[in-house]
């Protein structure tokens, strides 16, 4: 879990600063930082809009007296990807992007479900209480 966690800390800097370099001397510097803080702000906009769509969902599931586990996990996944969106880089805001929009989220809540059933089926986890 270290080593994973030194790879991704080391190597997606390592990424965004390529795709910055990149971008800048394709287009230049002043939009490029444009293009960072119009992405920024289209991000915001879209969690924003996501957010009111899933609080939405969550307060039906609520009054309907279920769980509203799917709607907490959208929630979870669209601030992940608005923290990413807010992040400056460009490799960062496509990952953002996945996890708001709909049909990617979505893509990536089975790879979740399924990630979690594998952990589940081999006893990976450990269960705390105080």
């Amino acid at each position: 879990m270290l080593l994973r966690l030194f790879l991704i800390f080391s190597i997606v800097p390592i990424i965004e600063l390529y795709l910055l370099i990149r971008v800048g001397k394709l287009i230049g510097a002043l939009p490029t930082v444009a293009l960072l803080l119009l992405i920024s702000l289209a991000g915001a906009w879209l969690v924003r809009s996501q957010g009111f769509v899933i609080l939405r969902r969550i307060q039906e599931e609520l009054a309907m007296g279920r769980l509203p586990a799917a709607g907490l996990l959208d929630g979870a996944l669209v601030l992940l990807g608005g923290l990413l969106l807010l992040t400056p880089g460009f490799f960062s805001d496509v990952i953002g992007l996945f996890f708001i929009i709909p049909p990617t989220r979505a893509v990536i809540k089975q790879f979740l479900g399924l990630w979690l059933q594998n952990r589940l089926a081999r006893g990976q986890f450990v269960i705390r209480r105080s």
